[in-house]
């Protein structure tokens, strides 16, 4: 079983010629709405590639709790610790150039309300795989990292959106996943190409015993105590890269689950990322297993 705990947002999508520089003001299409945030993104992600999956969470008291926890449930999440908190639920903005590339403000809501005291050792009895990212408070991820290792589960760590943490954070993370910003923030420097990755891979592997960089349309870099490698990418018509990190994520999760080794998942999880970036939105855009499995077959 992996366990999520993270965030649920309604993603807003307007469809803009360009993003708005400083003090600019763009006309864009009319607004989509699809059920998001990064937490419930890779839940979503890992269930489609295969995995049992449940879902900690906390969504407000407005009409988007439904819609959330709804959306959750059909994809096959399980939803019995989700909670709810007065309030608004998450929110995320995101407008999408004709490219695919995206720029996005979050409003926590209600992700930001769920608190260490939430969790419950016994969330944890099934897990194998515990999920984090970095849209609810670190204190409350921090707790459920501790929670889950004492029960023997792998802990996979999205440090997204970028955060500082000092090494004593990753005391319990099993697996980081980073992009080159978020690579940037906890060493100082970005990889400018697949090679000086490696070496940043190598670096992180002081921190923790696996690290993934995500390198875009030049796949991953990954590493453990039996090396580092580089998985490339595949070649796709891009139409949106929203939740193209989420897909790849969910996939190593549900990969990481089933006893894959860190190269085999890495593969799995950048072809969900490339197929990802072939559909619109964020959840409908996630890969399911069939599809990762066709991809890595071409």
């Amino acid at each position: 079983m992996i366990t999520v705990v993270g965030s649920l947002n309604l993603d807003y999508v307007v469809r803009v010629e360009h993003h708005p520089k400083l003090g600019e003001t763009v006309l864009g299409s009319d607004v989509e709405l699809h059920p998001g945030g990064k937490g419930a993104n890779q839940a979503i992600a890992a269930a489609r590639a295969g995995a049992g999956v449940q879902m900690i969470g906390c969504v407000g008291t407005d009409p988007a709790a439904s819609v959330l926890q709804a959306n959750l449930e059909r994809a096959g999440v399980l939803t019995s610790h989700l909670l709810a908190r007065d309030g608004a639920s998450g929110a995320a903005f995101i407008t999408v150039n004709p490219s695919g590339q995206n720029s996005i403000v979050v409003a926590p809501g209600s992700n930001h309300r769920l608190l260490t005291t939430d969790l419950q050792a016994t969330f944890f009895e099934q897990t194998s795989v515990l999920l984090l990212q970095l849209e609810i408070p670190w204190a409350t991820s921090l707790t459920a990292a501790q929670l889950a290792r004492q029960r023997g589960a792998k802990v996979v760590l999205n440090l997204a959106p970028a955060q500082k943490l000092e090494a004593a954070d990753l005391a319990h993370i099993s697996t980081l996943v980073v992009n080159e910003t978020e690579a940037s923030i906890l060493l100082g420097r970005a990889p400018q190409n697949v090679k000086e990755a490696l070496l940043e891979v190598a670096a992180l592997l002081e921190l923790v015993p696996e690290a993934i960089i995500t390198l875009g349309a030049n796949g991953a870099v990954y590493g453990n105590q039996n090396g580092t490698g580089h998985v490339p990418s595949f070649a796709v018509q891009v139409i949106d890269t929203t939740a193209a990190g989420d897909a790849f994520i969910g996939a190593l999760a549900a990969a990481l689950a089933k006893q894959s080794s860190l190269e085999v998942a890495v593969q799995r999880a950048v072809a969900a990322g490339a197929l990802a970036c072939t559909r619109v939105g964020a959840q409908p855009s996630l890969p399911s297993e069939a599809e990762i499995d066709a991809l890595l077959r071409q």
